[in-house]
């Protein structure tokens, strides 16, 4: 590892200002801390944002208010989240370990690097390190990688489960920055590679996230996340779904995917087909088979096509039942 220096931020104002070419934002470390003893990170200062004080679950007039410095384990355990939005809890256990997710934050897990084995590898070319050197992935290893959004210069996948479940609840991500707070929504913080794999997102240098909010939400909600094996290990498909039903039809409803693209997916166009469809399998599949119509599978990854299909109709049907 790299020789570095560190200091505890004791406000935003003050942890926006140390930021520069060469400093980072450390919340828990899970994924920076990683990517520093890779030498794919190489930061000369960290800024330590754990303390400041981010970290509680308040009820508001308009829904949730998550802190950034609030740990994975405390909001996917919370009561308010449980019994409001249970597809958050339940992304936020999918993910990792009791024990990252112990040290895990809210605005750190927003913020992994969206990532393949090459970007981890530093003897091996990689857009999303040094723009312009290759993609190996796209005729190498991709079995778990995009099917959606990717473009020539990547097709890495975004990792967060959480991520997941805030995109089809329609999260809002307040940032601290140097010209003052503002509002990102969820989808809308992450972008997709284009030619520019190595802008996970639109933040701009120096933005702390201080707070994802949450409004209200009707219907019922679940995430399923299949995987390889059973914990510790990323999503090759994921649905966060939220269903609302009436009589048999579709009243609302919200769908976003995981493992498939470069960003949390948000469904819009299998969201377009069920509203106002019957809640039947039927509905569904269409619903499914429109949203993975715009799928370009490489070599090896075509089978989450049908995974994925299979994953939200058996999620919605669920939801239904």
């Amino acid at each position: 590892m790299r020789p570095f220096t560190y200091e505890r931020a004791r406000d935003a104002a003050g942890a926006v200002a140390a930021i520069d070419g060469e400093t980072m934002f450390l919340g828990g470390g899970t994924n920076l801390v990683d990517l520093m003893r890779l030498g794919v990170a190489r930061p000369r200062h960290l800024v330590d944002v754990t303390r400041l004080p981010y970290a509680a679950v308040e009820e508001t007039p308009d829904g949730l208010r998550i802190g950034a410095t609030a740990r994975n384990s405390d909001v996917a355990a919370h009561s308010l989240v449980r019994e409001r939005y249970p597809v958050l809890s339940q992304a936020l256990l999918s993910g990792a370990s009791g024990q990252l997710r112990n040290l895990a934050t809210i605005g750190g897990n927003l913020l992994q690097r969206t990532r393949c084995p090459y970007f981890q590898d530093v003897t091996k070319p990689c857009n999303k390190r040094r723009p312009g050197s290759g993609c190996p992935a796209r005729e190498g290893a991709h079995r778990n990688l995009a099917i959606l959004g990717h473009s020539d210069a990547c097709v890495a996948t975004h990792p967060s489960d959480m991520a997941v479940a805030l995109a089809a609840l329609g999260a809002q991500v307040h940032v601290h920055g140097r010209d003052g707070e503002r509002t990102i929504p969820i989808p809308g913080l992450h972008r997709l590679p284009g030619d520019r794999p190595d802008r996970d997102t639109v933040l701009e240098p120096g933005e702390l996230i201080t707070a994802v909010t949450l409004g209200p939400v009707a219907g019922r909600g679940a995430y399923r996340k299949v995987r390889e094996r059973a914990s510790f290990a990323f999503a090759l498909v994921s649905v966060a779904a939220v269903l609302d039903v009436g009589d048999g039809t579709v009243r609302d409803c919200r769908i976003a995917l995981g493992g498939v693209a470069h960003v949390p997916w948000r469904a819009e166009r299998a969201e377009a087909v069920l509203r106002g469809a019957p809640a039947t399998e039927t509905a569904f599949r269409e619903a499914a088979g429109a949203e993975l119509s715009a799928a370009e599978p490489l070599r090896d990854n075509a089978f989450k096509v049908p995974l994925a299909r299979n994953a939200i109709v058996r999620t919605l049907l669920e939801l239904a039942a």
